[in-house]
């Protein structure tokens, strides 16, 4: 006996994860964590409304941001009103700044060294602005000045 279809409009488990390119079993994490949940089932088979794609793709962008599963579980079911909410997305959003000028600084740095002619090239000194130190504890990875 095979797979039941899921009902009209609902999207099974296989096709959600083939179009977030999400696994199947961090599908079943996420609903074991209160993060997404089905809207039926088909069999054993979870299905899917079509939203769930959308909501995905928001938790998805906030874990590769740094959010914590709790973290994105307070951001999905935040409301307007939450103010502590409010206070932890202005840190996140601190955070991401950050991150993108490290990234902005070393990606700078590799269109340099893609064609600089700097023997050894890790000693250049453009190069050299971006990666080429170890940071300390709290300290800025690309230096004082950011870069």
């Amino acid at each position: 006996m095979g797979a039941q279809a899921p009902e009209a409009g609902l999207l099974d488990i296989g096709e959600v994860a083939r179009r977030t390119g999400l696994a199947p079993s961090a599908l079943r994490y996420y609903e074991k964590e209160g993060l997404i949940a089905p809207a039926a089932r088909s069999g054993l088979r979870r299905a899917y409304d079509p939203g769930v794609l959308h909501r995905l793709g928001v938790l998805v962008c906030a874990r590769s941001a740094g959010f914590t599963i709790a973290e994105v579980r307070a951001f999905l079911t935040g409301t307007p009103g939450d103010g502590e909410l409010r206070g932890l997305l202005a840190a996140k959003a601190r955070e991401v700044d950050e991150s993108i000028g490290r990234l902005e600084r070393l990606r700078d740095s590799l269109a340099h060294a893609a064609g600089c002619d700097h023997d050894p090239l890790v000693e250049c000194p453009e190069f050299k602005r971006a990666v080429g130190r170890v940071p300390g504890p709290g300290e800025d990875p690309c230096g004082p000045d950011g870069g």
